[in-house]
């Protein structure tokens, strides 16, 4: 049947079946096969085909077909390769009267006699070829070759409408899926396994052969590798990568993301029998830079030629920052619970000097006593009379332990002299910034009203920083299920005044009036000195410390201190 045969009501008709795939599919395969499908009942040719340009390798790739061998399915075509490629190339329609008669002519099946072939545009691009063949000499007329222009035009349009379709829901999904990498990644705190979860993230994200992660190491000049994984799992490598060595120096240097086609052209390091192991062709590295400090590079890698487009690149280097902030904060945590455990063995030893201390004053009192008591014995004895020999030992002795006893607390005393200005405002902040994770975690809000002015005091910064600390800690001890901690420092007649309030189950009212003496808890795993030894503390600094009220609402502390001017 000759093409120019072809009743315009049946290119109309196609022309509609085309426009309205938009609405009928979304897979742009499916899409090029209905097509396809539409050029062959209008046309009637022997065989056809469908043909689109790889971005990656700019070869035309055979997509759909009708009546082509198999083993033609497979064969992919250099542009100006071919009837096809020469289209593909010029961005000409071309029609072949007797494919005998032309030197670009590459058979297919050994029955072609014509061939006609038409190139599919998007905004003045050609990104295919739709390609029809005849066992009959001169087939295809002017008249065809208006029509099948026709419905490729509409083809192209769909083809790409369709394609925009999928993309914009693409860039959806790796929204989506960014944000709960963020969510995700914000609440881990272990550094290792963010960086562990961060790569398996890339490998989806980028749907890649494979995807690494390396720590920048050694004064920054050498990358060692954490983390590598492939679709099949984890890959079995170690290595270190000198920066000068790779491509991925200009990515850390330049702080900016790099792209290498192929990597055997750039890597002359230990990675390259990783490269040559696992198939490794492309690379995509993006620098994780946390303050314009590097911490290391996240590597996308396929198994075959690919150029990276905008939204791979954007994508990839948005969960590179993302990744770099959830290190920073693993790594500022775990500085955070060091400075806190740091805090903690300070206040044990604290409470350790200030029990010594208490110790040495109750003992001195009975020791004084017996030594004056000793002393007014008058015990004397012969020279020859061994106990002579035990009375001075004895006498000796005394004087050993009230010695002890005075420099046990002669250090305590010399502490007074550790106090400097300080502003309690500050003091409290700082203190807050200490457990700030702590409460996070616990879901513990925090409503803290300072003085608008300062509060300046002159103290041992240390010992007040244990007092409000201890204070903020029972109160976390006591809303395990989490809850609000109200602060509020304010300037009193007497000095600056520090008043704390939580929302936990309260005290005992038989325990209250004690609560300032030592060892007197009523929590489990509570020592009972944390008041006890918060009230010497205040009273060392003139000032004092109080339960205000406790009930099922909660418990409210507060102390004060007597202003810098005050105390001299």
């Amino acid at each position: 049947m000759h093409a120019s045969d072809t009743t315009g009501p049946n290119a109309i008709d196609s022309l509609y079946k085309i426009s309205s795939l938009v609405s009928n599919t979304e897979d742009p395969k499916e899409a090029l096969d209905l097509i396809l499908e539409e050029i062959v009942r209008v046309l009637q040719p022997s065989s056809a085909s469908i043909s689109l340009i790889n971005p990656d390798n700019k070869k035309l790739e055979l997509e759909v077909s009708r009546g082509l061998p198999e083993e033609w399915t497979k064969i992919d075509l250099a542009l100006g390769q071919g009837i096809t490629g020469w289209t593909a190339l010029h961005g000409t329609p071309l029609i072949v009267p007797d494919v005998r008669a032309e030197p670009r002519y590459i058979s297919a099946r050994p029955n072609v006699k014509a061939e006609m072939a038409v190139p599919m545009e998007d905004e003045g691009s050609v990104i295919g070829v739709v390609n029809v063949d005849s066992e009959t000499v001169n087939a295809f007329d002017e008249s065809a070759l208006k029509i099948l222009t026709l419905l490729t035009n509409e083809a192209s349009r769909v083809v790409s409408r369709l394609w925009l379709i999928r993309q914009l829901r693409t860039k959806a999904n790796q929204l989506e899926s960014l944000v709960n990498i963020g969510r995700g990644l914000s609440g881990e705190l272990d550094a290792d396994t963010i960086l562990s979860n961060l790569t398996q993230e890339g490998l989806k994200l980028l749907g890649c052969k494979s995807c690494a992660l390396f720590l920048l190491h050694s004064g920054g000049e050498e990358l060692q590798l954490h983390t590598m994984l492939s679709a099949e799992g984890p890959v079995e490598a170690n290595q270190k990568i000198t920066l000068k060595d790779s491509a991925l120096g200009a990515a850390v240097h330049r702080q900016k993301q790099i792209e290498v086609a192929n990597l055997l052209f750039t890597e002359e390091n230990d990675f390259i029998e990783v490269i040559h192991r696992e198939g490794l062709v492309s690379m995509l590295s993006t620098p994780m830079v946390f303050n314009d400090q590097v911490i290391g590079v996240l590597n996308a890698y396929t198994d075959k030629p690919h150029r990276f487009n905008n939204d791979e690149k954007k994508v990839f280097a948005t969960l590179g920052g993302l990744g770099a902030i959830a290190v920073q904060n693993a790594r500022l945590y775990a500085r955070v619970f060091s400075s806190e455990e740091s805090l903690r063995r300070n206040e044990k030893l604290t409470t350790l000097g200030m029990l010594a201390a208490e110790i040495a004053h109750e003992i001195r009192n009975p020791l004084t006593v017996i030594k004056l008591l000793f002393d007014s014995l008058g015990l004397q004895f012969s020279e020859n009379d061994a106990r002579t020999t035990d009375v001075a030992v004895i006498g000796e002795k005394l004087n050993h332990l009230e010695a002890i006893v005075e420099r046990v607390l002669n250090f305590g005393r010399n502490r007074e002299g550790m106090n400097a200005r300080c502003d309690l405002n500050q003091l409290t902040e700082e203190t807050l910034h200490l457990v700030r994770l702590k409460l996070s975690q616990q879901k513990i809000s925090i409503e803290y009203s300072p003085h608008p002015q300062g509060l300046y005091i002159e103290v041992n910064k240390g010992q007040i920083q244990q007092v409000i600390l201890n204070l903020i800690l029972n109160a976390t001890q006591v809303m395990p299920d989490g809850g609000c901690i109200k602060i509020i420092t304010k300037h009193i007649e007497t000095g600056a005044e520090f008043t704390i309030c939580d929302d936990g189950p309260g005290m005992p009212e038989s325990i209250q009036a004690e609560i300032f003496d030592s060892f007197l808890t009523h929590r489990p795993g509570g020592n009972g000195l944390g008041l006890s030894i918060s009230k010497r503390i205040m009273r060392a600094h003139r000032g004092d410390i109080e339960l205000v009220k406790s009930s099922a609402d909660g418990s409210t502390f507060s102390f004060w201190i007597p202003h810098a001017s005050v105390i001299a």
